[in-house]
């Protein structure tokens, strides 16, 4: 793992610094207090303590999300992010002009594209993916080769320093208010995506999908409230042609496949006339921690 990375990483037990060590041919990070995690060969590490109370994405959702961002569907999503890093970057530096290297965390990262996007346009970052499904992390540690991963679940305490994260990176994830400001810098940024009302409208009502709810922009300030304050915040929409099996590996790799039946959905895809018009419609909002 890149040692900048390790450098900023902390042990989920105790919370001491973590150093990575080899086992024979095997590698693992270690804490003072001899706390162990192995580096599984795929190139993420378990930083769970304990088990987590859910698993994340199956790997057949994880295979179409990388099937359908791999397309350039969502670049829209990894262009907005990467200016609004930089911008971030930009913002800390006049802050604490020190020459610290950035460091970019992922949480929810899933395949990590959107990190790798971040990284291509900060030169001098590394770059962290956090996410508690095993499948998304194996292709997440191969997304940049200035990003790590880790298996970590962001409702519990994250394995990281304090105030040692540069920009934290949110993209249709949760958000755990309490423990990004305690990991950012307090001159750092979080960037957070989130669906805005007609974002794939087109699709809700024909294929029966879970609708974006009205009061979200509510519930995202309510989770960081009193630890973070709005800086900015732009929404980006664009309009996809998508062939059936596109709007297909759409579905399957969002919410909705949880419940959706396929046989139902596969008609009802079929149904639709070719190409499937569909908007892309987020909001990104850039919060600053609120003071410590």
């Amino acid at each position: 793992m890149d040692p900048r990375v390790v450098d900023r990483l902390r042990c989920p037990v105790c919370a001491q610094p973590l150093a990575e060590v080899a086992a024979g041919a095997a590698r693992a990070l270690r804490c003072p207090r001899r706390h162990s995690f192995d580096v599984a060969r795929q190139g993420y590490v378990n930083l769970l303590a304990g088990r987590a109370p859910h698993v994340g994405d199956t790997a057949e959702m994880v295979a179409a999300r990388a099937d359908f961002l791999s397309a350039g569907h969502y670049d829209l999503i990894s262009t907005a992010l990467a200016a609004a890093a930089t911008q971030a970057v930009e913002h800390l530096a006049g802050a604490r002009p020190d020459g610290t290297y950035p460091l970019v965390v992922d949480a929810g990262a899933g395949t990590g594209r959107h990190l790798a996007a971040v990284l291509a346009a900060l030169p001098d970052a590394a770059g962290l993916a956090l996410d508690v499904s095993k499948p998304a992390l194996r292709r997440a540690a191969r997304a940049h080769p200035r990003a790590a991963a880790a298996l970590a679940d962001t409702w519990q305490r994250l394995p990281l320093a304090d105030a040692g994260t540069a920009v934290l990176l949110n993209v249709f994830a949760p958000r755990n208010g309490a423990e990004f400001h305690r990991v950012l810098d307090p001159a750092g940024s979080l960037l957070v995506v989130t669906p805005a009302a007609d974002h794939l409208t087109e699709l809700v009502g024909a294929l029966g999908l879970l609708r974006v709810d009205p009061a979200k922009a509510d519930r995202v300030a309510e989770s960081l409230g009193g630890h973070f304050a709005p800086a900015a915040s732009t929404v980006h929409r664009r309009e996809l042609a998508l062939t059936g099996p596109e709007v297909a590996t759409l579905v399957g790799m969002g919410p909705s496949a949880w419940h959706a039946d396929p046989a139902g959905l596969a008609a009802r895809v079929a149904a639709l006339p070719e190409p499937v018009r569909v908007t892309v419609a987020v909001r990104l909002t850039v919060w600053r921690p609120a003071p410590r």
